[in-house]
């Protein structure tokens, strides 16, 4: 075969480590959504990375059955983000090598949930307030870790917004990728996230950068991408209500077909997983998101909503869907 008629492979977007990725919009992982038949179904839309819910390091260490069914994956969603948090340098330790014997790709630290029951205790953001600990922490697991180590970060507290101290911290002791929330520990997810300060912590460091706040439609990737230099996103709560993002689609842009397509993939997933009767009661909180129930009256969404077998529940669907042609 002549060298210019050999397929030409696609570039990684970035690197993390030596793990390529492709592609830069990335599913967030989100403490009760961000479970496998979620983030397995955006991985298929096109999120470039699988990031798992976070699992606190004690936990891993006390339950093999908690840790298999927080951090289950396929092969197919590669590169996968196993995500731990914790306050004890020793214990994450201990828990990121147990499970980097299930094949992650990358382990990642949670430093910017900001729920008080873990900031309070000096896990998530908790952990911001304290860059020394930060900084041993790092300096652990990339020395006993096979796999990269990345950490994901919000500006800081309201009173120290340390975000570019701690960005260092995790590139000078090993770290290969910092992903930052555009907003402080006290604002949680109000007002707007700042994307300048996304690009002071890109222009201060090597190490790949993920922004991540305010991505609510299709154009605010470019536009991040743009404004901060970022080499990726991560999408979050719009990412509940509309999967599609990844494939580049906002939501009044998804034809009623794929729509049908993507919440009976994603129910089948979630029984798959979860069993029948779990599986229905998790995925609920979805349906409402993928379509639109809010358009419906009370009474209507409590019928949607309330537990029925899976084949009852898609031949409603398929009544809704004749029945709210503007949610689709």
């Amino acid at each position: 075969m002549p060298v210019q008629d050999i397929p030409l492979l696609p570039q990684p977007t970035f690197w993390v480590g030596a793990v390529p990725v492709f592609g830069d919009a990335i599913l967030a992982p989100m403490d009760g959504y961000s479970d496998w038949p979620f983030r397995s179904l955006c991985r298929i839309l096109g999120s470039a990375m699988s990031y798992s819910e976070f699992v606190q390091a004690e936990h891993i260490l006390r339950s093999d059955r908690y840790m298999r069914t927080k951090l289950y994956f396929e092969p197919t969603e590669r590169p996968v983000v196993f995500q731990l948090y914790g306050d004890d340098p020793d214990a994450i330790v201990q828990a990121a090598l147990r499970v980097q014997e299930l094949g992650p790709d990358v382990i990642d630290i949670n430093m910017g949930c900001p729920a008080k029951s873990i900031a309070d205790r000096g896990a998530g953001v908790g952990m911001m307030p304290t860059p020394l600990k930060i900084a041993r922490t790092f300096r652990k697991l990339t020395a006993a870790l096979r796999v990269p180590v990345t950490g994901k970060i919000r500006l800081g507290w309201d009173r120290n917004r340390n975000y570019k101290l701690i960005a260092r911290i995790i590139e000078e002791e090993g770290g290969s990728l910092v992903a930052i929330h555009g907003r402080t520990k006290e604002q949680r997810y109000s007002g707007n996230a700042d994307w300048d300060a996304i690009a002071e912590v890109k222009s201060l460091v090597k190490i790949p950068v993920i922004g991540s706040g305010d991505i609510k439609v299709v154009d605010d990737i470019q536009r991040m991408k743009e404004r901060t230099g970022c080499d990726a996103v991560m999408i979050g709560r719009a990412a509940i209500a509309n999967p599609w993002i990844f494939a580049r689609l906002n939501r009044e842009q998804v034809p009623p077909e794929l729509l049908q397509q993507t919440v009976h993939e994603h129910l089948q997933k979630s029984i798959q997983f979860y069993g029948e009767e779990d599986g229905q009661r998790l995925f609920r909180k979805y349906a409402v998101q993928y379509l639109l129930l809010r358009t419906l009256d009370r009474d209507a969404r409590k019928e949607i909503l309330k537990e029925r077998p899976s084949g009852e529940f898609l031949e409603l669907l398929k009544q809704v869907y004749a029945v709210v042609p503007q949610a689709l």
